[in-house]
Protein backbone atom coordinates (compact mmCIF):
# COMPACT_ATOMS: atom_id res chain seq x y z
CA UNK A 1 0.00 0.00 0.00
CA UNK A 2 1.65 3.68 -1.02
CA UNK A 3 1.58 6.30 1.55
CA UNK A 4 0.88 9.68 -0.10
CA UNK A 5 1.75 13.48 1.84
CA UNK A 6 -1.75 14.91 1.27
CA UNK A 7 -0.80 17.83 2.44
CA UNK A 8 0.30 21.16 0.87
CA UNK A 9 4.11 22.31 0.65
CA UNK A 10 3.66 25.99 0.88
CA UNK A 11 1.26 26.48 4.02
CA UNK A 12 2.18 29.75 5.58
CA UNK A 13 4.91 29.25 8.62
CA UNK A 14 3.95 32.18 10.59
CA UNK A 15 0.94 33.87 11.06
CA UNK A 16 2.83 37.11 9.08
CA UNK A 17 3.16 34.74 6.13
CA UNK A 18 -0.56 34.01 6.32
CA UNK A 19 -1.34 37.85 6.45
CA UNK A 20 0.40 38.15 3.50
CA UNK A 21 -0.88 35.04 1.59
CA UNK A 22 -2.74 35.28 -1.69
CA UNK A 23 -5.70 33.29 0.26
CA UNK A 24 -5.97 35.84 2.97
CA UNK A 25 -9.50 35.60 3.50
CA UNK A 26 -9.14 31.58 3.82
CA UNK A 27 -7.20 31.67 6.60
CA UNK A 28 -8.80 34.22 7.95
CA UNK A 29 -12.06 32.17 7.94
CA UNK A 30 -10.19 29.24 8.92
CA UNK A 31 -8.87 31.40 12.14
CA UNK A 32 -12.12 33.16 13.08
CA UNK A 33 -13.62 29.28 12.89
CA UNK A 34 -11.29 28.03 15.55
CA UNK A 35 -11.81 30.94 17.59
CA UNK A 36 -15.59 30.95 17.90
CA UNK A 37 -14.98 26.63 18.53
CA UNK A 38 -13.11 27.51 21.34
CA UNK A 39 -14.64 29.83 22.73
CA UNK A 40 -18.38 28.07 22.44
CA UNK A 41 -16.31 24.93 24.23
CA UNK A 42 -14.75 27.01 27.14
CA UNK A 43 -11.30 26.30 26.45
CA UNK A 44 -9.51 29.13 27.90
CA UNK A 45 -10.85 31.34 31.14
CA UNK A 46 -9.39 34.99 31.10
CA UNK A 47 -8.21 36.11 34.13
CA UNK A 48 -5.83 38.88 35.42
CA UNK A 49 -2.14 38.53 35.22
CA UNK A 50 -0.48 38.19 38.55
CA UNK A 51 2.75 40.56 39.03
CA UNK A 52 6.08 38.61 37.62
CA UNK A 53 4.17 36.47 35.80
CA UNK A 54 5.04 35.85 32.15
CA UNK A 55 2.25 33.98 30.10
CA UNK A 56 3.16 31.23 27.41
CA UNK A 57 2.66 32.59 24.55
CA UNK A 58 0.74 30.91 21.66
CA UNK A 59 1.24 30.69 17.71
CA UNK A 60 -0.81 29.82 14.65
CA UNK A 61 -0.42 26.55 12.93
CA UNK A 62 -1.68 26.63 9.34
CA UNK A 63 -1.99 23.42 6.78
CA UNK A 64 -3.96 22.77 4.21
CA UNK A 65 -4.88 19.07 2.57
CA UNK A 66 -4.82 18.00 -0.70
CA UNK A 67 -7.30 15.12 -2.60
CA UNK A 68 -6.43 12.45 -5.10
CA UNK A 69 -7.33 15.21 -7.86
CA UNK A 70 -4.73 17.39 -6.47
CA UNK A 71 -7.30 20.48 -5.41
CA UNK A 72 -7.08 21.58 -2.17
CA UNK A 73 -9.81 20.12 -0.15
CA UNK A 74 -9.57 21.40 3.34
CA UNK A 75 -7.67 24.20 5.39
CA UNK A 76 -6.92 24.26 9.03
CA UNK A 77 -5.78 26.34 11.53
CA UNK A 78 -4.98 25.75 15.24
CA UNK A 79 -3.77 27.93 18.03
CA UNK A 80 -1.18 26.24 19.92
CA UNK A 81 0.84 27.21 23.29
CA UNK A 82 4.58 27.83 23.37
CA UNK A 83 4.88 25.53 26.18
CA UNK A 84 8.31 25.00 25.41
CA UNK A 85 9.47 29.09 26.60
CA UNK A 86 7.94 27.73 29.99
CA UNK A 87 10.99 26.21 33.07
CA UNK A 88 9.98 23.94 35.83
CA UNK A 89 10.07 25.15 39.38
CA UNK A 90 10.51 28.95 38.17
CA UNK A 91 7.61 29.12 35.58
CA UNK A 92 5.72 26.27 37.16
CA UNK A 93 4.86 23.31 39.62
CA UNK A 94 2.44 21.10 38.21
CA UNK A 95 2.23 19.57 35.00
CA UNK A 96 -1.73 19.47 33.16
CA UNK A 97 -2.44 17.09 30.93
CA UNK A 98 -5.42 17.54 28.46
CA UNK A 99 -8.85 15.41 28.83
CA UNK A 100 -11.21 15.11 26.21
CA UNK A 101 -14.69 16.26 27.66
CA UNK A 102 -17.30 13.83 28.13
CA UNK A 103 -20.00 14.70 26.29
CA UNK A 104 -17.69 14.34 23.53
CA UNK A 105 -16.92 10.85 24.36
Amino acid sequence: MARHDMSVDNDPKTYGEAMLDIDLGKWLEVMKSKMDSMSSNQVWTIVGRPKGVKPVGCKWVYKCKIGVDGEVTTCKARLVAKGYTKRPRVDFEEMFSPVAMAKFI
